[in-house]
């Protein structure tokens, strides 16, 4: 068992530089000795590149209430490559291993933005062929890491062969001013109902309690360590989902595989959750309102499908009344209604295709 395992983080960055800086900032400064950090910018429109350049050459300091920013790492020497570069493992590997951990960068530029999943995947691809790293480290632009959150990481997934899969305990990053609110602490599936509520939520954590690893259904994709013997056996992230549920997705083949998804509480970062796109924007409701109905027709079987297609109907109903009646928004009202109706569609024509005795009675 290596002491210190190599962990390759990838970062997916999509018009948010602001927000990776910081993130970028906080894991320069922790304590874990043994990792890369690729930058994957998702076909940014902004000057994301520039700027995530600019901050490595020490033209730009962060400022944080989680650290300080520290100029003595600084400059960081990035290894900028194209896409196809990438795809191709093109890199000069031996030059990028003379500069110490936190003096080196990866920077991969997608030629347009491709979503959570796909982005990733060409993180990932490009990590495992080049890299060759034990572990990789799905890590959220808009996130600020412990110190000591990787140490933690690792430390419980080497404990045990089981576990294939981990992630920290993920607090708001501000939550009416306050940093000690969870966000959560794994999830659990609801299949039935198509819902995945995170464990903890919005628990008030004084002490940061620290409580023995558990199992859970996911761990948020704001933050998320798989073993890359694990990534190899299962696959990559399920591309037709494009944003919302991925994580979900991702975990839940891992366990059908035979390994755990467990959390530790003794990992911590902070998450300022919908940065990148807003709580209400039309893309997410529909994404999250269609992917829940992928997940539980690959997860689940014939009877939660069934009753998820009732559930979402008046789920339907009751979201367009909100979105019309709280935020006004026609075009989130859309979206809700392609989502869900395009996610029921797909599961009635699934259930007719099962073609058991019971589903042919009630679907004639």
């Amino acid at each position: 068992m290596k002491k210190f395992p190599r962990v390759s983080i990838i970062i997916l960055n999509w018009n948010g530089w602001k927000d990776t800086i910081e993130c970028l900032e906080s894991l320069y400064q922790i304590t874990y000795p043994n990792y890369d950090v690729i930058v994957v910018d998702n076909g940014s429109e902004d000057d994301s590149v520039q700027k995530i350049k600019e901050y490595c050459e020490s033209r730009m300091e962060v400022n944080s209430k989680f650290f300080e920013y520290n100029p003595k790492n600084k400059p960081i020497k990035v290894f900028e490559i194209s896409e196809d570069k990438a795809r191709k493992g093109k890199f000069n590997r031996p030059l990028y291993e003379k500069f110490d951990v936190d003096r080196r960068l990866i920077l991969i530029e997608n030629k347009e933005n491709y979503g959570f999943a796909k982005g990733n995947n060409v993180g990932i691809k490009f990590a495992l062929s080049v890299l060759n790293p034990d572990y990789v480290l799905l890590l959220n632009n808009d996130t600020v890491v412990d110190k000591n959150f990787l140490n933690e990481l690792v430390k419980v997934a080497e404990s045990d062969k089981s576990i294939g899969i981990i992630g920290p305990k993920v607090y708001y990053y501000d939550f009416d001013g306050k940093s000690n609110v969870v966000h959560s602490r794994g999830g659990k599936v609801l299949p039935k109902l198509g819902l995945a509520p995170p464990i903890g939520n919005s628990e008030v954590d004084t002490n940061y309690a620290v409580c023995p690893p558990y199992d859970v259904d996911y761990v948020e994709g704001s933050c998320l360590l798989a073993k890359s013997k694990i990534i190899k056996n299962i696959g990559l992230l399920n591309e037709t989902l494009f944003s919302y549920w991925e994580e979900v997705d991702f975990c839940l083949k891992a366990i059908e595989s035979k390994h755990r998804v467990v959390c530790t509480t003794s990992s911590k970062i902070w998450h300022k959750v919908s940065s990148s796109i807003g709580k209400t924007h039309p893309i997410k409701l529909y994404y999250m309102a269609r992917n829940k109905h992928i997940i539980i027709k690959n997860h689940y079987n014939v009877l939660n499908l069934s009753i998820l297609i009732i559930y979402s109907s008046i789920d339907a109903l009751i979201s367009v009344i909100v979105y019309w009646i709280k935020y006004n928004c026609k075009r989130c009202v859309i979206s809700l209604l392609m989502g869900h109706i395009e996610g029921i569609m797909n599961n009635i024509h699934t259930l007719k295709n099962q073609r058991t005795p019971i589903l042919s009675s009630i679907l004639k």
